[in-house]
């Protein structure tokens, strides 16, 4: 299940792209079978471990376009083990929310990507994710969980005191904020719960048929309930050259 669109974040054969905060791999998976050079990064060894068995299996059966690589390293996102300019492109998906220092993790992300080069940002939506917060102390207080809550301003204007030109966005994983709801409202370990059960069986018929009619009631509950917000930036090629230089696009959902 991908957040990010790769149509308005596009990659080419040969791209050196960072998967930063990858957790189990979904967009490092893609990004190698679009023939980049992936470093799939995370805090959480044990994630990687299972990328990197991914990785492996994806190699043996022939998933990658012949150049492409794909690596692993573990580190802390607030010290990125990479010099300076060392990426053509950067996804940093549902990690932010969970660092403390984000902007020193901004800082880095700015630090490690190419002038010119482009970010891909993904964090929980404010109306989904407020809405969970209310309904479960469990869902943002277990170890390593969410422990801030964005507005799209609140990231933008963060990322733009960092460098960054806005883009654009978007919001994805419509049909999954009604699941999380569910899960918060009777118990976010209660797998046994028959309705959520239940919402989690439409959502693997989803993912795996991607029917018709699903899609659309996705794209229009997106606008608004939307499990995820999606915003591009890139870092400017003149150095020090402000946000406002740029003008921001605004997507549709």
């Amino acid at each position: 299940m991908l957040t990010v669109d790769f149509q308005r974040f596009p990659i080419t054969p040969g791209d050196h792209v960072l998967d930063m905060g990858c957790g189990a791999g979904r967009h490092a998976f893609e990004l190698y079978r679009r023939g980049a050079h992936v470093v799939a990064f995370d805090l959480d060894q044990d994630e990687l471990d299972g990328v990197e068995k991914m990785f492996g299996a994806m190699r043996l059966e022939g998933e990658p376009p012949e150049g492409a690589t794909a690596r692993t390293v573990q580190g802390d996102a607030r010290h990125l083990p990479f010099p300076d300019d060392s990426f053509d492109k950067i996804i940093a998906s549902e990690v932010l929310e969970h660092i403390g220092d984000d902007l020193a993790a901004m800082a880095e992300l700015k630090r490690v990507l190419k002038p010119g080069g482009r970010l891909a940002v993904t964090v929980p939506s404010w109306l989904p994710e407020r809405v969970c917060w209310a309904l479960s102390e469990d869902y943002h207080t277990a170890p390593g969980g969410h422990i801030r809550i964005y507005t799209r301003a609140e990231l933008q204007a963060k990322l733009k005191a960092t460098g960054f030109r806005v883009d654009g966005h978007h919001h994805a994983h419509g049909l999954h904020t009604p699941y999380w709801w569910i899960k918060c409202a009777v118990g976010v370990n209660n797998d046994a719960n028959p309705l959520a059960q239940a919402y989690h069986k439409l959502l693997v018929w989803d993912i795996m048929k991607r029917p018709l009619a699903t899609r659309i009631a996705e794209q229009a509950l997106n606008p608004v309930l939307g499990k995820s917000v999606v915003v591009y930036f890139t870092k400017p090629s003149t150095p020090g050259r402000p946000e406002s230089a740029g003008k921001e696009k605004v997507d549709a959902a």
